[in-house]
């Protein structure tokens, strides 16, 4: 090692990640520095998270105003900045109204209490929720036993019961394994599966989904977190498809950064809910709640929408063109600024690799390279970001 990088190490950090040994220290735009001084593209945001990309000159203003008013007061009064984000959320999506919470996990969980709790009005004593293969909701025990991989899943059981498991895009395979079964309330699955390699759910699909939802007064619960927030060129993924499902857990790129969940309940499950049912310490603060007002004024300010859709179609053309007839690469796939790249073999040494080339992405899946970069990439970024991954992966393909 050069003499004059400080080795970066978090010894008293509880071991739970496979770090890069890369401390990262300041951004801008769409740009990070580490604490060595190098410069990285980040084509990762965080997982979805940094919408804004870096030091965005509108957001940090902003928050740095709420931190000198308000940082946190908690639920038992009102906040005003709820309701506003709120009110925002019930208009880009057509639903009803928001529970706010702190992360995915929680926004997850919060619809599987409200699917449960749904049953039970209903009647149903044990109430059950079709899930998916390769889905991921979350690590706590409800969440991780609605996820579809049994890797995150080892050392965890006895697991949550009341799931139905079913393969995507295969409405008789759904048909199939909830005929005669009185207990079904809920189907919940991401409308791209991120963790789970970048697959997405077919429009066709999703509209048969909520057609048998309708026929079965099921809810259809459609987990938004990292695809949602405009990183597909819509605000949610499912709006491609032209359907509205009944509850929406948002997350990741929400707050730009700022810890933010939230479940958005349409007319079915909206009132499920009574005070007491469910509650959160975090959930819904001030600040959280600025910086999600913040991000979504600024996202239609700048036309984020429209230049995920754009710069999206124009990375992917750039990672077509460059990978074509490449011996290895199974597929490109995704939509807007959520792009997977699978890859024929594990390809976990690429997260090094494109680091030390500069660029910062993740692995998912072993073998699906994932790009998530904030929504304010330029076509330029996007041409740089193929411009240093095409010849990584062609190289790795070639060992």
């Amino acid at each position: 090692m050069n003499a004059a990088l400080k080795p970066v190490a978090s010894p008293h950090v509880m071991n739970t990640y496979g770090r890069l040994p890369i401390a990262l220290s300041h951004g801008r735009g769409c740009r990070v520095w580490d604490t060595n001084g190098k410069e990285y593209l980040d084509g990762l945001a965080g997982i979805a998270v940094n919408t804004l990309g870096h030091g965005h000159p509108k957001l940090v203003p902003a928050l740095q105003d709420q931190i000198a008013k308000l940082i946190h007061s908690s639920n038992y009064y009102h906040v005003p900045d709820q309701e506003r984000l709120a009110q925002m959320l019930v208009e880009r999506s057509g639903l009803t109204n928001v529970f706010f919470c702190s992360t995915g996990l929680e926004a997850n969980e919060a619809a599987l209490k409200l699917a449960r709790k749904y049953g039970h009005d209903k009647g149903i004593e044990r109430p059950e929720i079709v899930v998916y293969e390769k889905a991921f909701h979350g690590r706590s025990i409800a969440t991780l036993s609605a996820t579809g991989n049994p890797k995150v899943q080892a050392g965890f059981g006895p697991l949550v019961e009341g799931f139905v498991r079913v393969p995507a895009n295969d409405i008789e395979a759904l048909k199939k394994a909830t005929a005669n079964n009185p207990n079904v309330v809920a189907v919940f699955f991401e409308t791209i599966q991120g963790e789970g390699g970048i697959n997405p759910m077919r429009a066709q699909y999703l509209k048969d989904v909520r057609a048998l939802c309708d026929q079965r007064d099921w809810l259809l619960m459609i987990d938004e977190v990292q695809c949602g927030m405009g990183r597909t060129g819509k605000w949610f993924a499912h709006q491609w498809a032209g359907i509205v499902p009944d509850v929406m857990p948002l997350a990741k790129g929400l707050g730009s950064g700022v810890t933010i969940g939230a479940v958005v309940a349409g007319p079915k499950a909206a009132n499920i809910f009574q005070p007491g049912n469910h509650g959160t310490t975090f959930g819904g603060n001030p600040l959280s709640m600025r910086a999600g007002v913040e991000t979504i004024r600024i996202m239609e300010e700048e036309g984020l929408l429209a230049n995920a859709e754009r710069v999206g179609a124009h990375l992917r053309a750039a990672l077509e063109k460059g990978l074509a007839g490449v011996d290895g690469v199974k597929e490109i796939r995704g939509q807007g600024l959520m792009l997977g790249i699978e890859l024929a073999k594990p390809c976990g040494v690429i997260l090094q690799r494109a680091a030390d080339a500069g660029l910062l992405l993740s692995v998912t899946a072993d073998s699906v390279i994932r790009l998530v970069p904030p929504l304010i990439l330029s076509t330029a970024e996007a041409d740089e970001i193929a411009a240093i991954l095409v010849p990584l992966i062609k190289a790795f393909l070639a060992e």
